[in-house]
C-alpha cells in the first residue's frame, strides 16, 4: 500500500493560512493599521482605490525597520514582540502573531518601502505570491510605506466572493474607526478613490469620538470613569435618546483593542433598563484597563474575541460604572440618604411642636381614623362621621340611570352578533363584516388601546393590530412601485441638508438608486453630506432628516438577512417607518379606510415578516368559553 498522507507545497499552505487572516480588503486594513500604531507612528494614512480591490496602502512616520527585519518580516510566525512563552500572557502591543504580512504577501502583490531614522537609505521590497521579487535600496522618509495591490489575484475564486464597493468600503471604514477610536493621540487620515473621508487630528478621547461619530454628540456623551485595583472602566455613554435599533455605534476596548463581546454588552444595556425602549442598543465607547495576564487575546485569528479570567467581575463592574455615571449626570434616578442642608434649615423645620399643637392634631377625627382599631383607617359608620359621604361616590348618577351606558351597548351588540347570523344596525358600535376577507360598507368601528380595532362579523369578530395591518397596506402598495414605476416624490422648497457619520454616507450612498425609486430624491454633497431634495409624499415636513435616518437604522436591521434584495429590505423598511403606530388614536373613518385596503390586498393576514395583522374569533370559539363559564 501506498502511503497517502503528505506535506502541502508552502505557496498553498500559505494561502490556507491567509484564509484566516485576510478575509478581505478591511481584515488587511486592520492588521497594517495595528502595525504602524506597534511602530510608535504619530502619523498614519490609509489610501483606498476600489474598496481595497486594487490598492490599499498605509503609510506611517514610525520607527521603521532596518534591511533584514524588512526581509525577515514576510516570513510566517515572524515577529519582534515574543521571545518565549511567557510573552504570551503579557501582550501588549496590537499585531504579535507574525502572520500578517506574510499573510497579505499570500495573497497580494506587496510593495514596502522603509527607513529607520539613523540610516541614509531605506529598503524597497516587491513580494508576489509568497515570493521576493525585488528587493533593493530607496530613498524615502523615515517610517514605513505599505502598498497591498491586486488582492487575490492568485485566487480568483476568493475574489469572487467578496461583496459590492460599498459593501467592502463600508468594512474597511470600520475598521479604520476601531484603530483610530483607540488612539486619539495619532494623527489618522483615510482617503477614498482620491477623496480625503476621515481627517482626524490628535487630540483626547471625547474629540476622537466626536470626529467619528459627529457633532451632534457634542452635548449627548456621558463620561464614564472608575478605577480600582483589579479594573479601570472609562470612555462614553450616550444619553438615551441616541439609543438605536442597530448596535452600530457601540465600541469595546480591552488594553485599546478592540473586541466584541455579546456578555459585556448585556452589562451595558442593562445599565439602562427602563430608560430605553427594549428593542434599541445604547450608545458607548468604553476602554477597559486590565493586567494582560487575566485576559487571554490569542483564541480567534482576528482577535477580536478575548477570554477573561473572571469575566463577571469586569460585568459587574461595568454596569455599576455605567449606572453611576447616568446618575451622576441626573440622567437616571439616583437614591440619596443625605437630608438636603437646605430643607434642614427651612424655618416649619427648626420651630418647636408645641404641647397646644400635638394635642390639636390628636384630637382630629381624621387622626383618630388612622390610629384606632388597629387599622391603616378606620371609617366610622355614624352619621356624625367626617367621612359619612363615602359611599355617595358608589352610587350611579341620575345620568347613569336614564341613559344606556357604553358598556351596556357593547354588551347588548356583542350578544346581538353572538345569536343571530342577520348583521347589526346602524347603531352598533361595530362594522358589520360577513366574513375577516368580505368587507361590506359599514358605519363604527371599536378602538381598543389605541391599539386594536374590533369589528363584528357574521360568524364572530374579528381583532385587527392597526400597525401591522397598515405595514401590510404600506408594503404592497410600496413594492408595487419598485416593481413599476417610480413613486412620486414631493419636492421640497427648502431643500434639507442631511449630515452622516461615514459608515451610514457610505450605506446611503450605496442606497441612492433604490432609495429614489421609493420617492427619495437624494444627492451627495461631498464630505459625508447629503441634500434631500425630495421625499415620498407619505413623509410629513420637516421630518425628512429623522425619516432618513431611521430609515438606515432599519435597513441595518434587516441587513444581516441575505435571501432579500436591497430594493426588498428598503420596501420592508419603509413600509415599517411609515406605519401607523400602536398607540394612535383613529377615527372611525381612518379605521373603515385601514380595513378596505387591508382586505384588498393580495396577502391581508400577515405583515412581510409573518405576524398576523388580524385574528379572527368564531361564534362557537365563543359559545363554548361561556358554555364553560356556566
Amino acid at each position: 500500500m501506498t502511503d497517502i498522507i503528505q506535506l502541502l507545497p508552502d505557496n498553498i499552505a500559505n494561502q490556507i493560512a491567509a484564509g484566516e487572516v485576510i478575509q478581505r480588503p478591511g481584515s488587511a486594513v486592520k492588521e497594517l493599521l495595528e502595525n504602524a500604531v506597534d511602530a510608535g507612528a504619530t502619523n498614519i494614512q490609509l489610501i483606498i482605490s476600489d474598496a481595497g480591490k486594487a490598492l490599499v496602502q498605509v503609510i506611517d512616520n514610525g520607527k521603521g525597520m532596518s534591511e533584514t527585519d524588512a526581509r525577515m518580516s514576510f516570513e510566517r510566525h515572524a515577529t519582534s514582540k515574543i521571545r518565549n512563552i511567557d510573552d504570551l500572557f503579557s501582550i501588549t502591543t496590537m499585531g504579535f502573531r507574525g502572520e500578517a504580512l506574510a499573510s497579505i504577501a499570500a495573497v497580494a502583490q506587496v510593495e514596502m518601502k522603509t527607513k529607520r531614522a539613523e540610516d541614509e537609505l531605506g529598503t524597497y521590497i516587491v513580494v508576489e505570491n509568497s515570493v521576493v521579487v525585488k528587493q533593493e535600496p530607496c530613498a524615502c522618509n523615515t517610517g514605513t510605506s505599505i502598498s497591498m495591490k491586486n488582492l487575490f489575484f492568485n485566487v480568483p475564486a476568493r475574489r469572487n466572493f467578496l461583496k459590492s464597493n460599498p459593501a467592502e468600503t463600508r468594512h474597511i471604514i470600520d475598521e479604520f474607526i476601531r484603530v483610530a477610536m483607540a488612539y486619539p493621540n495619532i494623527f489618522f487620515s483615510l482617503t477614498i478613490n482620491g477623496l480625503e473621508q476621515f481627517h482626524l487630528e490628535a487630540g483626547n478621547i471625547k474629540q476622537r469620538v466626536i470626529q467619528i461619530l459627529g457633532n451632534n454628540y457634542t452635548t449627548k456623551l456621558v463620561s464614564v470613569k472608575e478605577e480600582m485595583d483589579y479594573v479601570n472602566v472609562y470612555g462614553f455613554v450616550g444619553k438615551p435618546e441616541t439609543s438605536k435599533k442597530t448596535r452600530g455605534d457601540q465600541y469595546f476596548f480591552v488594553n485599546n483593542r478592540f473586541i466584541k463581546s455579546a456578555y459585556l454588552n448585556h452589562a451595558v444595556s442593562s445599565a439602562f433598563s427602563d430608560m430605553i425602549p427594549k428593542e434599541n442598543f445604547p450608545t458607548y465607547v468604553l476602554f477597559i484597563d486590565l493586567d494582560p495576564s487575566v485576559i487571554d487575546i490569542n483564541v480567534h485569528p482576528t482577535k477580536q474575541e478575548i477570554k477573561f479570567e473572571d469575566e463577571k467581575i469586569v460585568y459587574a463592574f461595568i454596569q455599576a460604572a455605567v449606572k453611576h455615571s447616568l446618575a451622576q449626570f441626573s440622567i437616571a434616578p439616583s437614591l440619596d440618604f443625605t437630608l438636603n442642608p437646605e430643607i434642614q434649615g427651612l424655618d416649619a423645620i427648626n420651630k418647636p411642636f408645641t404641647n397646644r399643637q400635638q394635642e390639636a392634631a390628636t384630637s382630629s377625627g381624621l387622626y383618630n381614623t388612622f390610629s384606632q382599631k388597629g387599622q391603616a383607617h378606620l371609617i366610622d359608620p355614624s352619621e356624625k362621621s367626617e367621612l359619612r359621604h363615602w359611599k355617595d361616590f358608589f352610587k350611579p348618577s341620575e345620568l347613569n340611570q336614564t341613559e344606556p351606558s357604553f358598556g351596556d351597548n357593547l354588551l347588548k351588540n356583542a350578544f346581538a352578533s353572538a345569536n343571530t347570523q342577520l348583521p347589526l344596525d346602524e347603531e352598533s358600535p361595530f362594522n358589520t363584516i360577513s366574513s375577516p376577507m368580505s368587507v361590506h360598507t359599514t358605519t363604527h368601528y371599536m378602538q381598543l388601546h389605541n391599539t386594536y380595532i374590533l369589528a363584528s362579523a357574521q360568524s364572530g369578530f374579528i381583532l385587527v393590530h392597526q400597525q401591522l395591518a397598515h405595514e401590510r397596506v404600506l408594503y404592497e402598495k410600496y413594492s408595487a412601485a419598485s416593481h413599476g414605476s417610480q413613486m412620486i416624490t414631493q419636492q421640497s422648497l427648502f431643500p434639507v441638508t442631511l449630515e452622516l457619520s461615514a459608515p451610514d454616507a457610505a450605506l446611503l450612498k450605496d442606497l441612492l438608486p433604490s432609495i429614489l425609486v421609493i420617492g427619495y430624491a437624494i444627492e451627495p454633497f461631498g464630505n459625508n453630506t447629503f441634500v434631500i431634495q425630495g421625499v415620498p409624499a407619505d413623509v410629513l415636513k420637516g421630518n425628512e432628516k429623522n425619516s432618513i435616518e431611521l430609515l438606515l437604522e432599519q435597513f441595518k436591521h434587516f441587513n444581516s438577512d441575505v435571501k432579500f434584495s436591497n430594493r426588498e429590505k428598503l420596501v420592508r423598511c419603509m413600509a415599517r417607518q411609515q406605519a401607523i403606530k400602536a398607540g394612535q388614536q383613529l377615527t372611525n373613518t381612518e379605521m373603515s379606510a385601514l380595513i378596505d385596503e387591508l382586505f384588498k390586498c393580495a396577502t391581508p393576514n400577515v405583515t412581510p415578516t409573518g405576524s398576523p395583522t388580524y385574528i379572527t374569533y368564531k361564534e362557537e370559539q365563543l359559545d363554548k368559553l361561556f358554555q364553560r363559564l356556566i
